[in-house]
């Protein structure tokens, strides 16, 4: 029976990311526990430790973790402060839609950093999230990451009305975030051009 189990464990660790499920559980159950963020627009902080199965050949930490690591504060920004509930609610869903990341300072084996996530803005399919890497050793922000945040099913404007039982005034875009959007939608618009261009042919 043991050896079946056992076997049966094996499957499920190479067939599967187990580690990313359970640590997204126990992410969203932590943010659940420390209750409420009531400001939708309220920047908010998880701490992180740079471990062994984090680095690379060079001993510090590999590019695709910190995709990751965004991963799992959104989930935690989301549940605090009620956009996953919401989204539920109204039968929609979030998915990512783009993210570019600007690596300014490497994150060193054993080095403890913040992840701060934010909303800045917002259109009327998607938000816009910026999280920012900040050592703690020092306060320096050794990485930035803009995520837009799709919403399916529905609209942001919608979400933040079903949360905050009024209209949302979207805060002003800033100038970085302006020109990614315009990448965005430059880049969709010829890429559909190319799809176009071969079903001509």
């Amino acid at each position: 029976m043991l050896l079946w189990v056992l076997s049966g464990l094996l499957l499920l660790f190479c067939s599967l990311d187990v580690w990313y499920f359970l640590r997204g559980a126990v992410t969203v159950l932590r943010a659940w526990l420390q209750g409420p963020v009531w400001d939708i627009l309220a920047e908010q902080s998880v701490r992180g430790r740079v471990l062994l199965q984090d680095v690379d050949f060079m001993g510090h930490m590999n590019n695709g973790r910190y995709l990751r690591e965004c991963d799992f504060a959104r989930f935690a920004h989301y549940t605090r402060n009620g956009l996953m509930k919401g989204t539920r609610a109204l039968g929609a869903n979030m998915v990512v839609g783009a993210s570019t990341i600007r690596y300014r300072r490497s994150l060193r084996l054993g080095e403890a950093f913040e992840l701060r996530s934010r909303i800045v803005s917002w259109d009327d399919k998607a938000f816009f999230v910026e999280q920012r890497f900040v050592s703690c050793a020092d306060g320096f922000v050794a990485a930035v990451m803009f995520c837009r945040q799709n919403v399916l099913r529905s609209s942001p404007d919608k979400v933040l009305q079903f949360l905050c039982k009024r209209k949302v005034e979207c805060p002003e875009v800033p100038e970085d975030l302006q020109h990614w959007m315009n990448y965005i939608k430059s880049s969709s618009e010829g890429l559909r051009a190319e799809n176009d261009l071969e079903k001509s042919k």
